[in-house]
Order: C-alpha cells, then sequence, then structure tokens
C-alpha cells in the first residue's frame, strides 16, 4: 500500500526521535539527574529495605501490566473513531485509516494521563514515605494503560501476551537513564515487533528468553523508579516533586507509546 505524504513524513519524524542530536539541554539534564541517582542508591543499597523494594516491584509491575490492558475499553476507542466519521468496529478497521487520521482520534491522549498522574503523585508525595505504596503502583498502572490505550488508538491487540511484553518494553525504554540503555531496550523492541508481525508463536517467543526478559525489566525498571520517588522524598519536597516527577515520567511514556506504535502502524501498513 502506496503511504501518504503525512505518513512519510513521520517515520522521519520517527527517526529523528529516535536519533536526537545532542544538545546543552540533555547534558544539563544528565548533571541535575546526578544527585537523585546517589541519593537512591544509598537507599536501594540499605541491606534489608533494597531487597524488599526489589522483589516487591516485580510483582507490582507484573500485575499492574495485566490490570492496565485489561481495563483499556476498546469499544469506547471504535466509539471515538466513528464520532469523528470513520467506520471502525474492529481493531483491523483502523488499519485502512490514513495515519492522519489516526493522529487526529489519538488527540491529546499524553495530556489527560499527564493531568490524571500529577494529581495522584500530589496527594501521596504529600503524604511522604507512606505515599509510595500507593504511589508507585499507581503510576505504573497509569503509564501502563495510557501504552495499552495508544497501541488499540493505532490498531493492535492489548489482550495479546505478546503485545503486553511489547507494553513493558515500551516503559524500559522510557526509563533508560543512558543511550546505550535506550539502545538495548530499541533494539529488543525492534525485535519484538518483528515476532509479532511474523506471527511467531507463543512457544517460539519463550525460546527467545522473553520470559526472563520480562522479569529483568520489572526488577530493573521498579529499581530506577523506586530510587527516584524515594530520592525526591529525602528532602521532605513533598507534593509539588511527587505530582512533578509523575507528569515528568507519564510524559516520556507517552511520547514512546506515541511514536513507537505509529511506526508499527506504518510498517504494517506499508507491507500489505
Amino acid at each position: 500500500m502506496t503511504l501518504s505524504s503525512y505518513e512519510k513524513n513521520a517515520l522521519l519524524e520517527i527517526d529523528l526521535w529516535k536519533n536526537p542530536k545532542k544538545t546543552w539541554y540533555s547534558s544539563a539534564l544528565k548533571i541535575v539527574n546526578k544527585p537523585v541517582d546517589i541519593a537512591g542508591d544509598a537507599i536501594m543499597n540499605t541491606p534489608l529495605a533494597g531487597e524488599v523494594i526489589k522483589k516487591s516491584m516485580i510483582g507490582i509491575l507484573d500485575i499492574a501490566n495485566d490490570a492496565a490492558q485489561w481495563s483499556v475499553d476498546s469499544s469506547a476507542i471504535f466509539k471515538e473513531f466513528r464520532g469523528d466519521g470513520h467506520d471502525v468496529v474492529k481493531l483491523n478497521d483502523i488499519s485502512s485509516l490514513d495515519l492522519e487520521k489516526v493522529d487526529l482520534t489519538v488527540g491529546w491522549l499524553a495530556a489527560k494521563y499527564k493531568g490524571i498522574l500529577f494529581a495522584e503523585g500530589a496527594a501521596a508525595g504529600a503524604i511522604g514515605i507512606p505515599g509510595l505504596a500507593i504511589d508507585v503502583p499507581a503510576l505504573l498502572l497509569g503509564c501502563l494503560r495510557a501504552v495499552g490505550e495508544y497501541a488499540t488508538y493505532y490498531g493492535f491487540d492489548v489482550n495479546n501476551q505478546k503485545e503486553r511484553i511489547y507494553a513493558l518494553n515500551v516503559l524500559s525504554l522510557a526509563s533508560s537513564p543512558t543511550d546505550a540503555a535506550k539502545a538495548v531496550a530499541m533494539a529488543q523492541l525492534t525485535k519484538i515487533s518483528g515476532d509479532i508481525a511474523k506471527k511467531a508463536t507463543w512457544k517460539e517467543l519463550e525460546k527467545s528468553v522473553f520470559v526472563k526478559m520480562v522479569q529483568e525489566i520489572a526488577k530493573q525498571l521498579g529499581i530506577r523508579l523506586t530510587k527516584a520517588k524515594l530520592a525526591q522524598v529525602v528532602p521532605a519536597v513533598g507534593a509539588v516533586a511527587g505530582g512533578g516527577f509523575n507528569a515528568y515520567y507519564v510524559s516520556k511514556v507517552c511520547e514512546s507509546a506515541h511514536h513507537l506504535y505509529r511506526e508499527r502502524f506504518i510498517i504494517e501498513k506499508s507491507t500489505q
């Protein structure tokens, strides 16, 4: 199928996002984040607390992913498409649309989640450290639900176990602290999307060690996220920091999901 000029321009935008030019802002951000990482490392290296956090986060993320994707209402999304004048009653109908039409229906999805999670983080941050028991699972659940909605808007079935693994990897990419980590996450996403496109069976995916990979993502993401949240609570910056971090984090997740699912939409459309 021939791509429209809008879709060709979108591929250029996605390539720029994947391969950004280094700026003074990106360098400054690394300097700003360094004290946060140091404070987080100190907490995570505490013999008992660090191990408890690591293990609990693995379980939280696994449950949050299933709950988030289960809660995505595909019928409501199809109704939005019909409200915009498109005959969409199932996921496959979306692939026949031009990307520009899909983007217009997606609209301000990221803004919705930034608002929701800012409010949640501010409320939990006002409580202090005890609020983390509510805040971290709620943030993960919200981010994964955002990824699930992006997937559905672009025609991908989040009830598929392979798509849920892809969703976890989107979070892994958004959470990558270094360029090297981002490159690894991007390579993993490319591998998974290729296997999904080839309709590889779940047994074949297991041979690619994806089950162990999911466990490792859960572990590393949980550590990274908890470090950031704990480091913010240490100086007792409270509600503003809690809400601000949540809005910042979900914006990165939404940006990643936005680009990645648009790219997959275009690639699948071009091979039809």
